[in-house]
């Protein structure tokens, strides 16, 4: 059945990658039959307008060609609607995609996925009026984006690791107040992540427990530790066995508050706002297009 899809493009995501998969998966579409509005605005801003704009005017589904950022752009436009959400990934990091098993380096098998796969029901996180489908940074973190989005140098992930070990040197542990389910509670920590899905950062499983339709976010807490100490078990969070520490904690909430001084939280890679925030999963919130079973 031929459908009219709106496919927004980020050209300049990895490094031009974005442009050449943009291309590539307008054709795959247009063999397929359907009628494709590519979308391509000069900002953020404007990407979005055009990504409201063209599910206003009823487009059968939206397709975004990037990173989570990208992700992130789209979903204010179709989260809590009807309207079937493809993506294919051609950012840094691409941890959305990866959590709804697209293909990360195969522009035209992703294509494919919005021709021939499946729908799937799944949550969706919500701050304020504000979608995410990922990980919310809400400490150390945090602190970490907003230095590297200071930074000219280096470019790519590099740039996120120099920012790491810059403010590492100066951080000290943050006094909280959770609120998760009515359940207030305060602690120190260094690190605290409220996750939909497993990873953020290109692979990093902060929240390897998380299910995109349980209803539940994940919340994990590192509780201070000495910067040495943190260096050495840093690499286990691509294996997601951090969750063994006795310093790291993970509960689960339906709605979750956070408060904490100096803190401006991240989502999906974009900026949220400062703390104090309240954070909550709204089940079944987005038609997402994932791989068809067998």
């Amino acid at each position: 059945m031929s459908r009219e899809i709106a496919l927004l493009v980020n050209p300049t995501s990895g490094r031009g990658r974005g442009a050449r998969a943009g291309r590539e998966v307008a054709a795959r579409l247009h063999d397929a039959g359907h009628a494709v509005r590519q979308l391509i605005g000069r900002d953020v801003r404007e990407s979005e307008d055009m990504a409201w704009e063209a599910v206003a005017q009823g487009a059968d589904a939206l397709v975004v060609v990037g990173g989570d950022g990208m992700v992130h752009l789209g979903l204010q436009a179709v989260g809590g609607t009807d309207v079937p959400f493809g993506v294919v990934p051609a950012g840094s990091g691409n941890d959305f995609a990866r959590a709804i098993g697209v293909p990360l380096r195969d522009p035209a098998a992703a294509a494919s996925i919005v021709v021939t796969g499946t729908e799937r029901r799944i949550d969706l996180g919500r701050m304020g009026d504000q979608w995410f489908a990922g990980v919310v940074a809400a400490g150390f973190d945090a602190r970490v984006n907003d230095r590297a989005n200071r930074m000219r140098w280096p470019r790519g992930r590099m740039r996120y690791n120099a920012a790491m070990l810059v403010e590492l040197g100066v951080f000290q542990p943050v006094p909280y107040v959770l609120d998760l389910d009515g359940e207030v509670w305060e602690t120190s920590a260094m690190l605290v992540t409220i996750g939909n899905i497993p990873s953020y950062g290109g692979g990093m499983k902060v929240t390897p427990g998380a299910i995109l339709d349980d209803g539940l976010l994940d919340i994990m807490i590192v509780k201070p530790l000495s910067k040495v100490r943190f260096l050495t078990v840093f690499p286990r969070v691509y294996t997601g066995s951090h969750v063994d520490l006795p310093f790291v904690e993970i509960r689960r909430a339906k709605q979750v508050r956070i408060d904490a001084p100096g803190i401006t939280t991240y989502a999906d890679g974009e900026r949220l706002g400062p703390l104090p925030q309240t954070f909550e999963a709204v089940p079944a919130a987005l038609r997402v297009l994932v791989p068809a079973a067998g």
